[in-house]
C-alpha cells in the first residue's frame, strides 16, 4: 500500500497560506470600526440631498394605541414635508390626512374637511413628519447613534446586494422625533445597505407606546438631486 510522507512543517505553513489567500475574514467584516463608517456615509448621503422621498409605517398599532400608522411624502431639508398621513386618534379611530409641514408649521386636510387648517402633531399621537427628514436630528441622524452594531446575512432585491446592519438606538434619540417612545429604553435597529453605502430601508423595533408591547416601524427614506418646493397651502 502507498506509503504516506509528512509534509515539512514548513511546507504546511506555505500549503495552508495559499488554501487560505481567498478566504474572507468574517470577523473583521462583523466589526464596528468596519460598521460604523458605512452607516456614517450612508448618513451623509441623505443629508447631502436636495429632496428625500420619506415612508415611515408600521402595519398595525395594539388595540387602544393612539399614534402614527404611516407617513408617506416628499421631504427637503427646510425641514419641510408634503405628503399623507394616517393616525389612530382618540374618539376619530383610524384617520387618513393631506399633510403639509414647513418649519414647524403644520395644517392638514383631514378626512371630509376641504380646507387645510393648522393642526399640532402631538394632538394626534403623531409627529412632525418634516422634524423626521431634516438634516440636523432627523431619521438619518439614527445612522450614527446607533451602537453594539453586527453585519447580518446578505439579500438581494433585484439586482442589488443589500449588506444588513443591525444594532442597539438609544431611547432619547428615538424620543425626539416620536414624542411617545420610551426615551429610557433601548431599540432595536435593522438597516439595509447598498454596496456603496446607500441607505435602502431600515426597521425601528421598541418601545414607541407606553404599556402595550414592542412596535415595529418600517422606514424607506431615498435621495434624490433634484429640489423640491414645498410651500404652506
Amino acid at each position: 500500500m502507498p506509503r504516506t510522507v509528512p509534509l515539512p512543517v514548513g511546507m504546511v505553513a506555505v500549503v495552508g497560506l495559499l488554501l487560505c489567500a481567498g478566504c474572507t475574514d468574517d470577523a473583521a467584516e462583523s466589526s464596528p470600526e468596519d460598521l460604523a463608517p458605512r452607516l456614517s456615509a450612508a448618513r451623509g448621503v441623505l443629508d447631502a440631498a436636495e429632496s428625500l422621498q420619506f415612508r415611515l409605517a408600521t402595519e398595525a398599532l395594539p388595540d387602544g394605541t393612539e399614534g402614527l400608522i404611516e407617513a408617506d411624502g416628499v421631504g427637503n431639508h427646510a425641514p419641510a414635508f408634503d405628503g399623507t398621513v394616517t393616525v389612530v386618534a382618540a374618539g376619530l379611530g383610524q384617520v387618513d390626512a393631506e399633510l403639509v409641514s414647513v418649519r414647524g408649521e403644520v395644517v392638514a386636510k383631514i378626512g371630509f374637511v376641504r380646507e387645510f387648517t393648522p393642526i399640532d402633531p402631538a394632538d394626534y399621537g403623531a409627529p412632525d413628519p418634516a422634524a423626521m427628514v431634516s438634516a440636523d436630528g432627523g431619521v438619518s441622524s439614527w445612522l450614527t447613534a446607533t451602537t453594539a452594531l453586527q453585519a447580518g446575512d446578505e439579500s438581494r432585491d433585484g439586482e442589488l446586494i443589500l449588506t444588513t446592519v443591525s444594532g442597539t438606538l438609544p431611547g432619547t434619540v428615538v424620543q425626539s422625533l416620536i414624542p411617545s417612545a420610551d426615551e429610557a429604553a433601548d431599540f432595536d435597529a435593522r438597516y439595509r445597505l447598498t454596496d456603496d453605502d446607500v441607505l435602502r430601508d431600515a426597521q425601528i423595533t421598541g418601545p414607541f407606546y407606553a404599556g402595550v408591547d414592542d412596535v415595529t416601524y418600517d422606514l424607506a427614506v431615498s435621495a434624490s438631486d433634484d429640489p423640491v418646493e414645498i410651500s404652506l397651502p
